[in-house]
């Protein structure tokens, strides 16, 4: 039996897998947790990596690293990091977005060229806005790498140049997308002088090996990353809940959105990934449950004693201002709140709003490819929740299918390893026993009322 592993650098945590290459059997899986905060040393993943594949990692044939997008790992000519590694949830450089933009000749050419149009979260807005807060770590820097890049150069033998894959790649700012290609020149633009980029490594290559001689596979970006794990097809729509809420597709030819509101992602398997992506999505629930002295659990036991529309209590929630829609200072808004309102209201409330946040992403991917979604499967950890799980579908008005529990991520990372490691055209067919399906009578009242909330707040942000 060959065995790979399969590595899921997020934001919170690194969890590994080592998972039977032939059916994609999970045999073994751990974790270690990351500092918090909105930029954090690079280092810290490494040693989170350390301690959790300890043990595992010499089983392994083959390895693949999917992480965090857009992270900006600043490295000097020593390959040190030159300060904290500005991550994809934080918004100082939302002003350097709109410079960016505007240089390049507008949100459509920005797209055209890239995409996607830039926002705080792409890698290239914080290139800008550390060459205009931070001249001196500006100039030191020589080269930029992803989360997953620098995770999987900790992996490679010494003498690697450093790999990345067009999944990740697509989503700096500075990568052609429907090309292909690097654009160094427009990476040069944002941080003031040229720096060096990794090697971009093609679906199922072998992108190096470990000092042990194992297979690196070249990793890729955690919805790719997911995408894969899932074995997500043409015109699904995966809907994943955790620190951030995103909508993904797989799509045969590149998307160039000039709204911004879908990002043409490229995906890991020679395809593309448009995407919606919201800052806002499990923090909604952890926010509530907070502020009504419960846990997670008694929650959502709350928000199901609450009627459907929360007795008219509705919910912006853009509490860390907003990637999707594009409003970075945006806050939280109530409304609807009355002497009658119980706190079983102000709960479904919450769970109403994560689950309307979530629709406007499978509406826009919907409308941008002009055909009704497919398959609507769940992944995160907040999908556990038996108010989410009745909720979504509800207001989706459609079936939502919810895998068995799972790190796909680190499952697609996993998948990527072992297409690596047998040469083959196409990454291995792994079954998924026990996917449920979810259903509920639609409440499109509910979706409407959040609407016209969202569109009352928008002058505000």
């Amino acid at each position: 039996m060959a065995i790979v592993m399969g590595v899921d650098s997020s934001t919170q945590s690194t969890k590994v897998v080592l998972v039977d290459a032939d059916d994609g059997t999970v045999l073994e899986q751990r974790s270690a947790p990351h500092p918090p905060g909105t930029e954090v040393d690079p280092r810290a993943w490494l040693a989170a990596f350390d301690e959790a594949s300890a043990g595992l990692l010499e089983r392994a044939e083959a390895v693949a690293v999917a992480g965090q997008q857009h992270g900006m790992v600043a490295l000097d000519a020593a390959g040190e990091p030159v300060r904290d590694a500005l991550l994809w949830n934080d918004t100082r450089s939302a002003s350097s977005a709109v410079d960016l933009i505007a240089e390049m000749g507008g949100p459509a050419a920005c797209a055209q060229v890239t995409g996607s149009v830039m926002v705080a979260s792409i890698t290239a807005s914080k290139l800008r806005w550390m060459r205009d807060h931070e001249p001196e770590n500006a100039a030191r820097t020589a080269s930029v790498l992803l989360p997953h890049d620098y995770l999987s150069a900790h992996l490679a033998a010494s003498g690697t140049e450093p790999f990345t894959d067009a999944g990740d790649a697509s989503g700096t700012g500075y990568f052609a997308t429907a090309e292909g290609r690097w654009r160094p020149d427009l990476a040069a633009a944002a941080l003031g002088h040229e720096v060096a980029l990794p090697r971009v490594v093609g679906p199922g290559q072998v992108a190096g090996r470990t000092a042990a001689g194992q297979v690196l596979a070249a990793g890729t970006g955690d919805n790719a990353g997911a995408a894969l794990g899932l074995s997500l097809a043409t015109g699904d729509v995966l809907l994943s809940v955790g620190t951030s809420g995103v909508a993904s597709t797989i799509s045969s030819s590149p998307i160039a959105d000039p709204t911004g509101t879908v990002t043409g992602f490229a995906d890991a398997a020679g395809g593309f990934l448009p995407m919606v992506t919201t800052i806002n999505a499990a923090r909604i629930l952890d926010l509530q449950a907070v502020w009504l002295g419960v846990d997670v659990h008694a929650l959502a036991d709350l928000a199901l004693q609450a009627p459907p529309g929360a007795n008219g209590v509705v919910l912006s929630p853009y509490y860390g201002g907003e990637r999707s829609p594009n409003r970075p200072d945006a806050v939280g808004t109530w409304t609807g709140l009355r002497s009658t309102t119980t706190r079983a209201d102000l709960a479904r409330a919450a769970f109403e709003a994560l689950a309307c946040s979530l629709a406007d992403g499978v509406e826009q991917l919907s409308a941008l490819s002009g055909r009704d979604a497919g398959r609507v499967p769940l992944v995160g950890g907040a999908t556990r929740s038996p108010a989410l799980q009745q909720i979504l579908p509800a207001v989706l008005g459609r079936p939502v299918e919810l895998p068995p529990p799972g790190e796909y991520v680190a499952l697609g990372a996993a998948r990527q390893a072992a297409w690596a490691l047998s040469g083959a055209d196409e990454p291995p067919s792994w079954p998924m026993p026990g996917l449920q399906v979810l259903e509920a009578e639609p409440t499109p009242a509910v979706r409407e009322a959040y609407l016209a909330l969202k569109a009352a707040v928008e002058p505000w942000a």
